[in-house]
């Protein structure tokens, strides 16, 4: 587990702010795109961000939410590029999983966009189902949930 806003965490949410900002617009992002992302502050409140490393650099990222007593809401799931294909993403699902069973949850549940493609086929690969839309957003266009019990 990470401070949110350690030096680590924080460099890696920018680095998967400015990859997905780039894949929305379809153009790279600019660092005062993933300044004022990062200043709307309220999506980017989490109860517990695990972060990845390999010989001690830190390499992925996977934040939780409480949503209430038996349910998080998985944030912020990113591997850098020049790190993936490696199992990552996997390894970041599974400590997830762990820690959310730890805080007493029994559902994980997540939103996603349509064009994060690999994302949606990581959580399928990992059990997680689709389900009808539970939140609202410009960027949720496909609802996950996975009961941990």
């Amino acid at each position: 587990m990470e401070p949110v806003g350690s030096a680590d965490a924080t460099a890696l949410l920018r680095g998967y702010l400015l990859e997905i900002i780039g894949r929305y617009w379809g153009r790279p992002s600019t660092e005062e795109e993933v300044d004022a992302e990062l200043a709307d502050g309220e999506d980017y409140r989490l109860d517990l961000l695990l972060v990845a490393r390999v010989d001690g650099v830190a390499v992925g990222c996977a934040g939780l939410r409480r949503v209430d007593a038996g349910t998080v809401e998985l944030k912020r799931v990113f591997v850098r590029q020049d790190r993936r294909g490696r199992g990552g993403g996997a390894a970041l699902l599974e400590a997830v999983e762990r820690a959310a069973a730890e805080l007493g949850a029994g559902t994980i549940r997540l939103d996603t966009r349509k064009d994060l493609v690999e994302a949606r086929a990581l959580y399928a690969r990992h059990g997680y189902a689709e389900v009808p839309a539970f939140s609202e957003g410009p960027y949720a266009d496909h609802w996950f949930v996975k009961r941990l019990h």
